[in-house]
C-alpha cells in the first residue's frame, strides 16, 4: 500500500499492440491537427470543424461514423463549458469582477509586493468558479491603473495577472473548460478503468490550494524579479508607438475643393493610406470623425498615414502641410476630450481575421487607429490592410463615452479603465446568489453540474442578470467549435488502438523509472504540447494514453489523469500556449522571450508541487 492508501489492481504486463492500419490512419489525423494548431493556417475553430470531416472522411480506419462525428455538439462537456461562459458573462456584466480588483488593490500603493498580492489575491480565487478567460479581460485595465498610479511599470503585473488566473481555474471542476473536458474523457474511461470517474466539483480542490499557494508566492517574492520593464510607469503611448513619425496637420486652404465636401471625401482624395484622426476648427475639436462630418475652409485635419503619404501631402491638391510632426502629436494629446489607450483583440473578435481599415474602424467603433502592435513589436509604417489577430494590439483616441461603449463590447478588452462604467451593479447581489446555487446543486450532487449550469442561466435571463440577446455575445465559440471537434478524435484515438499504442511506447522507454518520475514526465510532456497546441486538444490525446500508461506500470490511472489535467491548464512558456497570455502581450509591451524567462521556473516549480500533491492525496 501507498503512503495515500492506493492498492494497485494486479494487473497483467501492458502487451505490445498490434500496430494496425487503423492506429497508423489515426496518428496521421493527429499530426495534421497537430500542424494545424501549430501553423495556425485556419483558425482554431474552422480546424475542429475540419477534423470532424477527416474523421467521419476516414470512417473505415477511423470507426467514426456522421453521428459520432457530430456527437461533441451534444456532449455533456461542450453544453456545461458553453453554460459557464454565460453565467461568467452574466457576473462581468454587473462589475463584480471590477469592484473586486479595485477594492483588493487599493491598499496596494507603490510597493510592488503588495500590488503583485491584490492581483494574485483578486484573481486567483475567482478563476475558480469563473471562466478565467474573461476574468482577465475584465482585469487588464485595472491592475494597469494600479501599476500606474504606484509607478510601476504594467510589465511587472500582466503577465502575473494571467498566470494567476490560470493556477486559480484549477480550484475547482468549473475553474477551466480544460477541467470540464478531462471529466468527460475520465467517465468515458471508466468503463475501462475502474478509477476513473466524472470529477466532482472539489474533486481536487487540496491540490488546487497547494498550486495556487505556491504559484502565487513565487509570483509576489521572484517573478516580478524576471521580468523587464518593457513599458514605463504611467507610459506616454504616443511616444511608444513613435506616433509622430506617422502623422501630420493639414489645413483645408481657401477655395480648396475640400470645403463643403466630407471627412469622406477627404480620404479618397488624399488617398487610402490616409486616415483622418482628427478635424480641429477653431476652438473645436472633432475626435474619430464620422465619415459624413463636413469640412470647412481653415479646418486643420490631422492624419495619420505612412512616412510615404506624408511626404506626398505636400502636393495634394487642396491642403497644404501646417506646423511640424511633433505638433501634430501634440494636437492629438491636448485636452479636447479625447482619450488615448490600447485595444486588445479579444479571442471571440469578429476583427480576427480582418483587415484593418482605419477608416471602416472609426465609423464602426468610433475610434481613431493611431498604430499597432503585434506579438510586442511595433508595426509602424503601413498598418492599413494588415491582418489582425488575437492579441493584437491598437493604438486609438476616442471620447470618453466612446470608450465606455467599448469597454461593454466583446471584441476588444479596453486596456485604460473607463471613466463612467455601465454595469448593472443592482443585479451583482442576484448574480452572485444564482452562482453559488449553481455551485451548491454540483458541489451536493443534486443534479449534474450541467443540470445546474444551464438552470443559472435561465435564471439569470429571468432575473435582468442578462438580457435574452446577451447570451450569445457571452460565448466564446471558438472553445466550443473546438471541444466538439477534439472529442472525436479523441474517441478515435481509445477506438483504434491509438492511445494503447502509445501508452505502450511509454511504458517500455519509462518503465523502469519510479512511478512518480514517470508521472512527473506525463506532467512535462503535457505542458509542453500544451504550449503549440491548444489546452483542450492536449488533454483529449494525453489522458488516454496517460491511464493505458499507469495501467501497463501497475500505477493509479487516476493519478495520472489529474497529472495531464494540471499540467494542461498551466501554460507559462509562451504567449500562444494559453489565450490570457495573449490577452496581456500587448498592453504589457511583452517579448516572447519574457514569457519563458519567468514562466520556466514556475512551471518547474508546479511540476514539483502537483506530483508531490498528487501523490500524497491520491498515491501513485
Amino acid at each position: 500500500m501507498s503512503v495515500s492508501g492506493y492498492v494497485p489492481l494486479v494487473q497483467e504486463p501492458l502487451a505490445q499492440p498490434e500496430l494496425t492500419t487503423d492506429i497508423l490512419v489515426v496518428f496521421g489525423v493527429v499530426a495534421f491537427a497537430i500542424a494545424l494548431f501549430v501553423t495556425e493556417r485556419l483558425p482554431i475553430d474552422v480546424t475542429a470543424i475540419l477534423l470532424i470531416v477527416v474523421l467521419v472522411v476516414l470512417e473505415p480506419w477511423t470507426g467514426i461514423d456522421p453521428e459520432t462525428g457530430i456527437s461533441g455538439f451534444a456532449n455533456e462537456a461542450t453544453i456545461t463549458v458553453l453554460a459557464m461562459l454565460i453565467l461568467s458573462g452574466g457576473i462581468s456584466r454587473t462589475g463584480v469582477v471590477q469592484e473586486l480588483g479595485r477594492r483588493m488593490a487599493s491598499f496596494a500603493g507603490e510597493s510592488i509586493r503588495k500590488q503583485l498580492f491584490a492581483t494574485v489575491v483578486a484573481t486567483s480565487p475567482v478563476s475558480g468558479f469563473l471562466n478565467n478567460t474573461p476574468v482577465v479581460a475584465l482585469l487588464v485595465p485595472v491592475v494597469t491603473d494600479v501599476a500606474n498610479r504606484g509607478n510601476t511599470s504594467p510589465s511587472k503585473l500582466l503577465i502575473p495577472l494571467s498566470y494567476a488566473s490560470q493556477v486559480g481555474g484549477m480550484l475547482t471542476l468549473i475553474g477551466t473548460s480544460t477541467n470540464i473536458l478531462a471529466s468527460d474523457v475520465s467517465a468515458r474511461l471508466g468503463t475501462q478503468y475502474p478509477e476513473l470517474h466524472r470529477f466532482s466539483m472539489f474533486e481536487f480542490t487540496q491540490l488546487g490550494v497547494l498550486v495556487v499557494l505556491a504559484g502565487g508566492l513565487y509570483l509576489i517574492f521572484v517573478g516580478h524579479y524576471l521580468l523587464p520593464e518593457r513599458v514605463p510607469p504611467r507610459a506616454d503611448y504616443l511616444e511608444e508607438y513613435a506616433v509622430e513619425d506617422y502623422v501630420a496637420d493639414v489645413a483645408v486652404v481657401p477655395g480648396s475643393p475640400l470645403a463643403g465636401a466630407t471627412v469622406g471625401d477627404a480620404t479618397d482624395a488624399l488617398g487610402d493610406e490616409i486616415d483622418v484622426v482628427q478635424v480641429i476648427r477653431a476652438a473645436d475639436r472633432s475626435i474619430a470623425p464620422r465619415r459624413d462630418t463636413r469640412l470647412e475652409e481653415g479646418d486643420v485635419l490631422v492624419v495619420r498615414t505612412n512616412r510615404t503619404a506624408i511626404t506626398a501631402l505636400e502636393d495634394a491638391p487642396g491642403v497644404e502641410p501646417v506646423g511640424r510632426p511633433e505638433s501634430a502629436a501634440a494636437d492629438l494629446s491636448s485636452d479636447g476630450g479625447g482619450i488615448i489607450t490600447e485595444l486588445v483583440v479579444s479571442l471571440d473578435s469578429r476583427l480576427v481575421g480582418e483587415r484593418l481599415d482605419p477608416e471602416a474602424f472609426r465609423e464602426e467603433f468610433g475610434a481613431a487607429v493611431l498604430g499597432l502592435r503585434r506579438h510586442g513589436s511595433l508595426v509602424g509604417e503601413r498598418i492599413v490592410g494588415r491582418r489582425l489577430d488575437v492579441g493584437d494590439t491598437l493604438l486609438v483616441q476616442a471620447p470618453p463615452d466612446t470608450l465606455d461603449r467599448l469597454a461593454r463590447r466583446d471584441d476588444v478588452i479596453v486596456a485604460r479603465e473607463s471613466a463612467r462604467p455601465e454595469y448593472r451593479s443592482d443585479k451583482a447581489p442576484i448574480a452572485i446568489a444564482i452562482m453559488i446555487g449553481v455551485v451548491a446543486v454540483a458541489a451536493l450532487e443534486i443534479y449534474p453540474i450541467l443540470i445546474s449550469a444551464l438552470a443559472g442561466v435561465v435564471a439569470m435571463v429571468v432575473a435582468g442578470v442578462l438580457e435574452p440577446n446577451e447570451l450569445y455575445d457571452a460565448v466564446e465559440w471558438n472553445i466550443i467549435f473546438l471541444l466538439a471537434g477534439v472529442i472525436p478524435l479523441g474517441i478515435a484515438l481509445e477506438g483504434t488502438g491509438a492511445a494503447a499504442y502509445i501508452a505502450f511506447l511509454v511504458v517500455q522507454s519509462a518503465g523502469f523509472l519510479p512511478t512518480i518520475v514517470v508521472l512527473w514526465l506525463f506532467y512535462i510532456t503535457t505542458g509542453l504540447i500544451t504550449e503549440v497546441i491548444s489546452n483542450n486538444a492536449s488533454v483529449v490525446l494525453l489522458i488516454p494514453v496517460a491511464a493505458a500508461a499507469a495501467t501497463g506500470i501497475d500505477a493509479n490511472p487516476f493519478a495520472f489523469v489529474l497529472a495531464v489535467t494540471f499540467a494542461a491548464s498551466t501554460a507559462f512558456l509562451g504567449p500562444i500556449g494559453y489565450q490570457t497570455n495573449l490577452f496581456v502581450y500587448g498592453p504589457g509591451g511583452y517579448r516572447f522571450g519574457d514569457y519563458f524567462r519567468i514562466g520556466a521556473p514556475l512551471q518547474l516549480l508546479l511540476s514539483v508541487v502537483t506530483v508531490a500533491g498528487i501523490a500524497f492525496f491520491w498515491g501513485v
